[in-house]
């Protein structure tokens, strides 16, 4: 053995005594401190030995963590998230027990509670003191990637020529902050919320910031599939009904997400963004990607390796990330009811509901999700990878019911930018240089909610220019009687008889996705005209356009679709021009945007566009959202794309198109996501060659996408705090942190 293991070797040794030490003081504190709790016999011993007991019961619990914890997670993988998270406790508290019946001459004992207790706080010390000193030691980092790269030989994974060193070809970490707008993080690094992001941004030699226009929808499952998968063809929105087959399309359900994924496959020819040494963590979709966690459209699929939940294990298998995580949990639940409480008690406005199970959710998407995606990048770059694409849901989440500009949301931004920094003072150490690239799959623009404003929701509104009965509660308000009255001059006869004009008819199928709504005729075969509509419901659609809160409408014709406004506004889709007729107001590109939704198949009968006031850059969400996107109107349409300067200036990638033919952007901008994605490409290329396509399903190393990465990854969070201090942060069963709402 040479000089260099030798030290390793002895590193190695040096740090596992230390925790061993901190482990045994924490356990005699505690004895101290906690009456169901002892390290001496009933008569008393000395302190030479209560120090010995301590140490072999600090022994004990650090060897059965070790061996048998990993195991016990293995086993409960079948158990949902959010009861895996609750049994953290449980187990880490059963483990101390059995501990401590290891001790001699039965010496050690802790009440079942107590047990709990002292496991959580023994984890917790002995995580905190390993990351410390790992941290501090660069060779920590080689050894790591040393273990994976002996892992993949064993698995049969070849080496990757693309991974000699740090001199060698550099690999790219893109990070999504979900729902973070460009112009929120330009006021969050001025404010000095995010730091990280700010240094990026005055550093000359730094990243470089752009906005980027949205498609008219304007949410994570059409972004994101076109970033990865370079198509969002036929998603007119988060949510939409699909007549030839009655489903209801959800971006955010397993089964909606991988026919999507197929879908833009089966029309790119391509695997994704990912194909080529590629992981994907945290997203709706896989890219391609052959490593996998928390990955929503793979949770559909059947097989070793396709279940989305293989990157708990890899995270849960460590004691210490379990108890952290769980203890970070109980915080944000903690701060999400503080949070709620103070804006009831002060009369906050906007306000939804904030109960029912939302804490937990809430406390999953920025807690959970989040510790396990820092984690799984963290090992990807450890394992010298060549893209990883991780998705941040967390402000998205917060924003959604504390507004994107709320104290709330300012704190998840807070924590975000710590887990950048982490994640940018990592790549300093890992075995290849790392290019670290910033960007959001959409913004959110505020609003009080289309219901809280006008007391009714547009499936009332809807139902009321159909002339179906309305709830009583939609019967009292101003805008109920107004929608009743236009009926009733349509039809020059009382609304309450309108309901048996078609006895048989089905309802329309209202859904909402932010502040867009989409009205569908289930018994119309095809995409039903304005005039077909107008002989069945003639209210309905004047109705809808003069409503004040709604902006503008997407309906199709015998003779060609036609955007319909208040005040009789029509205009062709071929005609539309942006800022004028029905689109006044709404930002450049609103017309390409709706002209290109209108050449879907699946468009529905009857698109809705909420009103958006440019002066306080305000919508109406359709949906209980008082910061919402999923339509047309203020910073929604507006993310952005942060990368290194040293990668081609992605204009000067837009502008090499349209030289080649491509058609220009409206205002010379980076316009949709599929454009996001050519960029994305073009920048993977630049340092690792052109990318290989992958067999048509696109699901290159699906067979390898359990494989884990290291669970000794140091993550360090915070641990519970006061409701008002920031915490760390990371949804829909069987898949945690992806409710069913425009995310």
């Amino acid at each position: 053995m040479g000089n260099g293991k030798w030290r390793t070797a002895g590193r190695t040794l040096m740090r596992v005594i230390a925790v061993w030490a901190v482990s045994t003081v924490t356990l005699l504190v505690l004895a101290g401190a906690l009456p169901d709790f002892q390290l001496q016999s009933d008569d008393g011993d000395t302190i030479t030995r209560t120090a010995f007991t301590a140490a072999w019961g600090a022994g004990a619990f650090g060897l059965l963590s070790a061996l048998v914890w990993p195991v016990l997670v293995r086993a409960l993988l079948i158990v949902p998230a959010l009861v895996l998270g609750a049994l953290v406790f449980f187990l880490n508290g059963s483990l101390l027990l059995i501990a401590l019946r290891l001790i001699p001459d039965g010496r050690g004992d802790a009440a079942p509670e107590t047990a709990v207790v002292v496991a959580a706080v023994m984890s917790a010390v002995a995580s905190a003191t390993s990351t410390a000193l790992a941290v501090r030691d660069d060779e920590a980092y080689r050894r790591r990637l040393s273990r994976l790269a002996d892992r993949r030989r064993r698995r049969g994974r070849s080496p990757d020529p693309a991974e000699p060193g740090r001199d060698g070809p550099p690999g790219t970490v893109f990070l999504q902050l979900d729902g973070v707008g460009h112009d929120v993080l330009v006021k969050a690094a001025a404010a000095g919320l995010m730091p990280t992001v700010a240094r990026w941004l005055a550093d000359s030699s730094g990243h470089r910031l752009t906005p980027w226009r949205t498609d008219w929808s304007s949410q994570t499952g059409a972004s994101q599939l076109a970033i990865l998968h370079g198509s969002n063809h036929d998603v007119p929105a988060f949510r939409w009904y699909e007549k030839e087959t009655r489903t209801v399309m959800v971006s955010s359900r397993p089964a909606s997400a991988l026919e999507m994924q197929r879908r833009a496959i089966r029309r790119t020819h391509d695997g994704g963004l990912l194909t080529v040494d590629g992981a994907s963590r945290g997203n709706l979709f896989s890219g391609g990607a052959g490593q996998l966690a928390l990955v929503l459209s793979m949770a559909a699929r059947r097989g070793k390796g396709r279940r989305s939940r293989a990157g708990y294990f890899a995270y849960f298998s460590d004691p210490a990330n379990a108890t952290r995580t769980a203890l970070s949990f109980v915080a944000e639940v903690l701060r999400e009811i503080g949070q709620s409480t103070r804006a009831r008690a002060r009369k906050v406005t906007p306000r939804i509901k904030r109960g029912g199970l939302y804490p937990f959710i809430r406390a999953f998407a920025t807690v959970v999700e989040r510790d396990v995606v820092v984690a799984a990048v963290l090992g990807d770059m450890f394992a010298g990878r060549t893209a990883v694409y991780a998705d941040l849901v967390a402000y998205d989440e917060v924003a959604h019911h504390s507004g994107p500009h709320s104290r709330d949301a300012e704190k998840v931004l807070v924590r975000l930018d710590r887990s950048l920094a982490l994640i940018a003072k990592i790549a300093d150490h890992t075995p290849r240089a790392y290019r670290i690239v910033l960007l959001s799959d959409h913004g959110q623009s505020p609003g009080e909610t289309f219901a809280g404003k006008y007391g009714l929701t547009l499936k009332d509104l809807v139902r009321a220019g159909c002339g179906l009965p309305v709830p009583r509660r939609a019967q009292r308000t101003r805008s109920a009687s107004e929608a009743r009255d236009a009926v009733r001059i349509a039809l020059h006869r009382p609304v309450e008889g309108q309901q048996d004009e078609h006895p048989t008819m089905p309802d329309p199928i209202v859904l909402a996705s932010g502040n867009l709504g989409l009205i569908s005729f289930p018994d119309i075969e095809g995409r039903a005209s304005r005039e077909h509509i107008e002989r069945r419901h003639p209210a309905l659609l004047s109705t809808l356009a003069n409503h004040p809160g709604i902006g503008f409408l997407l309906v199709g014709g015998e003779d060609g679709s036609v955007v319909l406004g208040r005040g009789g506004a029509e205009v062709p889709v071929a005609d539309l021009t942006d800022g004028e007729g029905p689109l006044a107001g709404f930002d450049i590109g609103a017309a390409d945007a709706v002209r290109r939704t209108d050449t879907f198949p699946h468009v529905a009968d009857v698109m809705v566009n909420s009103m958006y006031d440019p002066g306080t850059g305000t919508v109406h969400a359709f949906e209980e959202q008082i910061g919402s996107h999923g339509g047309l109107g203020g910073e929604q349409s507006r993310p952005f794309l942060l990368w290194p300067r040293g990668l081609t200036d992605p204009l000067d990638i837009v502008a090499a198109e349209t030289a080649e033919g491509a058609p220009p952007p409206p205002d010379g901008g980076l316009v949709g996501a599929e454009t996001v994605h050519r960029v994305l490409t073009r920048w993977l290329q630049e340092s690792s060659g052109p990318q290989v396509p992958v067999r048509a399903e696109g699901f290159a190393g699906a067979d390898r996408a359990d494989e884990p990465f290291p669970a000794d990854t140091p993550v360090p969070v915070d641990t519970a705090a006061p409701a008002d201090t920031p915490v760390p942060e990371t949804t829909e069963a069987p898949v945690p942190g992806r409710p069913d709402t425009a995310a």
